[in-house]
């Protein structure tokens, strides 16, 4: 699989083959997974999250189910605080779907549920970070993800 160089520092993945497809090795989930372009987007945000911004693996959550009007929705990424209250979704896209407003509904409706106050909507290239005033109900955007 021929994968895109997206706008992350470069990290290290051990992959595989299987019956004719590329495996990477998820660090969060400590399972091979199938390596779609948009798990190389979410795998990238992972070592982001952990080399970049030394969030602890056991902090995070990949694929994390949630319940919305009644439905089950999946966020990519979720972290959590120290006490381990959600305090960032992430959305990930592969890089060919073009970070737009749909995408960022699309995690606005997540975080009706979680009440996280960051998001992050990326497709590799292109990273939108948003802080959100609950009392205001207004998001403020970012120009860098900040945790701390």
């Amino acid at each position: 699989m021929n994968l895109p160089e997206l706008n992350f520092p470069t990290y290290e993945f051990r992959t595989q083959t299987s019956e004719h497809k590329t495996l990477v090795f998820d660090i969060i989930r400590k399972k091979m997974v199938i390596l779609t372009p948009e798990e190389w987007v979410r795998q990238h945000v992972v070592h982001f999250l952990i080399n970049e911004h030394q969030v602890s693996p056991n902090k995070i959550a990949v694929e994390y189910f949630l319940k919305w009007n009644q439905m089950n929705h999946r966020c990519d990424i979720v972290v959590f605080d120290e006490a381990f209250k959600p305090k960032l979704i992430i959305e990930c896209k592969a890089v060919h779907i073009p970070i737009s407003q749909a995408v960022f509904d699309q995690i606005s409706r997540y975080n009706i549920t979680l009440q996280v106050p960051l998001l992050m909507v990326t497709n590799g290239l292109q990273h939108i970070y948003a802080e959100i005033d609950f009392s205001t109900k207004q998001y403020k955007f970012l120009e860098h993800l900040k945790l701390n």
